[in-house]
């Protein structure tokens, strides 16, 4: 264990010394949030398409908007500024995205935002940005990514396809199934050991179950398997004092 913490260190260390950032990963909650958009080309429509999709209230700002957000900006679904970029535009702005093609452009977008203490990401340039956006894919609530630090989006990517290919839609079922069963327990005043949920997730015959649409056997196999697993439902008073679920 030593051994292993101490290997940890060394290569912590390494990262550091060749000037790769050491990145913390976070899931982070825009719903309602004002990000903006500087740019209007196909790579800025999918970051606009990208924070749609969690919820955030975007502003893009472009002289020339994509025909995609020109439609968006119809359906009243994003706020379209048709010129450039001009200082002022973040003002109020949780996430910054600068996606031009004009370095200079993308620069004062990522000056801008640091001064203001707005997370931004400048496409194609680490260096400029305070976050960078992993390779992902979801499935349900269920979301997996993959991240080179910026150092090979390429590698990234294909692992990321890879394990999209190999992780269905029955991971979102089970996922969901998961959580009902939690709440139901939470509801009873129960608690659930986090070692116990390790040790009764068998991940391949839970599996199986979905894809076989046997969703009531996976739930009773489930509760089985956390009322044997030493003792593993227990009132909600024997972990007060311990994060439980």
């Amino acid at each position: 264990m030593i051994s292993e913490t101490l290997n940890r260190s060394c290569e912590e260390m390494k990262r550091r010394k060749s000037n790769t950032p050491v990145y913390y990963p976070i899931m982070l909650n825009i719903q309602g949030k004002k990000c903006v958009v500087v740019g209007g080309g196909n790579v800025a429509l999918r970051k606009v398409r990208m924070l749609l999709d969690c919820g955030a209230n975007v502003t893009v700002v472009s002289p020339k908007p994509h025909l995609g957000m020109a439609k968006l900006s119809e359906k009243k679904a994003i706020h379209l500024i048709h010129r450039n970029y001009k200082v002022g535009d973040l003002m109020d702005a949780t996430i910054a995205v600068a996606s031009t093609d004009v370095r200079e452009i993308n620069r004062t977008v990522a000056h801008e935002a640091k001064k203001l203490g707005i997370l931004v990401n400048v496409v194609d340039d680490p260096r400029l940005s305070s976050f960078i956006l992993p390779s992902f894919f979801r499935r349900g609530n269920l979301t997996i990514a993959v991240s080179s630090a910026g150092t090979s989006p390429a590698l990234a990517r294909k692992i990321r396809t890879h394990l999209e290919k190999s992780l269905g839609e029955e991971y979102a079922t089970l996922l969901s199934l998961i959580s009902e069963v939690r709440s139901a327990l939470k509801e009873r005043g129960c608690a659930v050991d986090g070692e116990a949920w390790q040790e009764v997730l068998d991940l391949d015959s839970l599996i199986r179950l979905m894809q076989k649409g046997q969703r009531k056997k996976a739930e009773t196999v489930l509760l089985s398997k956390l009322k044997t697993y030493r003792g593993g439902i227990k009132s909600q008073e024997d972990f007060e004092k311990k994060e439980t679920f």
